[in-house]
């Protein structure tokens, strides 16, 4: 792995004492196999590949992606060829949606194991504090209108599901829990329900046009370390994508000053920038330059640092919260798909009278 030797390599996780996160993870989440279900899947396979042969041995997926048997083949077909062991490497899957009640927790993780090949996971996300409501095979029921049926009461009860995920570490099939997409809202309030296993991680779209900063100091304060997905900006799937017709950091005018300046990438900058700032990140790409470029990192001066966090503060179009306030630009937001919106600060959404 290439990586500047004053940037850290990995991070210790605080709440599953003796583990530790690769600074730099592979993202496999493919948003053209959303766009055509009937596309073939072998790119995912080739991506992981060769990430696995340039360094990564962070590989993050999910059962919602589609793709984790491609995944799993590459795992197999690089283990088989003798370039690493199982035990060297560190997959997180996530708990897709439809999992979400307890019963079904432990259904979900072993789907997932099954479909990439593997005894036990490192990582299992909670995935979106949002529950639908499942069919037979466990694809999402839908409405009329094709949007998947969402159980509501569950969706607020998202406790039930993460004690349902704290089996998964004591039954073996996880190393560590932790949840995905969740406010600083609805992580406070899991943190407050009691529970046997706090998350080791909150996986959440970050990067400088949607910089986080309140979520990661109280996930700091509360030994909950941050990891980065869409770090470069994020390319969501149309039906949560509101704000694609916008330009992303990757083209941001600062990004690309200090790109030139640095002698570097506009990539290699956005993912520095949240590497130094104690953020993980698993970018993905399917081409092998990109996918070998974004391992290499390097130190910024702290004024550039500082520069790149308050980029957002100058967008034209930047989300504020019930109350006015500005929270950033995000690449992904479910509000119109699902309803309502998982992200809001004030209060919690859903809002259902009685519960």
């Amino acid at each position: 792995m290439v990586l500047n030797s004053k940037l850290p390599k990995s991070y210790p996780l605080r709440n599953s004492p003796g583990l530790h996160i690769h600074s730099v993870g592979f993202g496999t989440f493919d948003p053209a196999l959303f766009v055509n279900p009937s596309a073939s899947k072998d790119s995912v396979r080739i991506a992981t590949l060769e990430a696995l042969e340039a360094g990564y041995r962070h590989i993050d997926t999910a059962f919602s992606y589609g793709s984790e048997k491609q995944v799993g083949a590459a795992i197999q077909e690089w283990i088989s060829a003798g370039k690493g062991k199982r035990e060297d490497l560190w997959v997180t899957s996530k708990l897709y949606n439809t999992f979400h009640n307890p019963d079904d927790v432990k259904v979900g993780m072993e789907l997932s194991l099954r479909d990439l090949g593997l005894e036990y996971g490192g990582f299992a996300l909670e995935f979106i504090p949002t529950a639908y409501v499942p069919s037979v095979d466990y694809t999402p029921v839908k409405r009329p209108d094709g949007r998947p049926e969402v159980d509501i009461p569950l969706s607020l009860n998202y406790m039930s599901t993460w004690r349902a995920m704290e089996d998964l570490v004591t039954g073996g099939l996880a190393k560590a829990i932790g949840i995905s997409n969740f406010s600083l809202l609805k992580t406070a309030r899991l943190l407050s329900s009691n529970l046997r296993l706090k998350p080791a991680v909150n996986q959440v779209e970050l990067h400088p046009y949607l910089p986080q900063h309140d979520l990661l100091a109280f996930c700091a304060l509360h030994g909950i370390h941050v990891t980065a997905h869409s770090p470069l900006g994020g390319r969501p799937v149309p039906f949560v994508a509101p704000n694609a017709h916008l330009p992303g950091p990757m083209t941001d005018k600062t990004i690309l000053s200090l790109a030139a300046q640095y002698e570097k990438t506009p990539a290699q900058v956005l993912l520095s920038w949240a590497v130094q700032r104690g953020t993980s990140v698993v970018p993905k790409s399917v081409t092998g330059e990109r996918i070998r470029g974004n391992l290499v990192l390097f130190e910024m001066r702290e004024e550039d640092v500082k520069k790149v966090s308050e980029i957002w503060r100058e967008l034209p179009e930047v989300r504020t919260d019930e109350l006015g306030v500005a929270q950033g630009r995000r690449a992904n937001d479910p509000r119109l798909h699902v309803g309502f919106d998982i992200y809001r600060e004030d209060v919690e959404e859903p809002i259902v009278e009685g519960i």
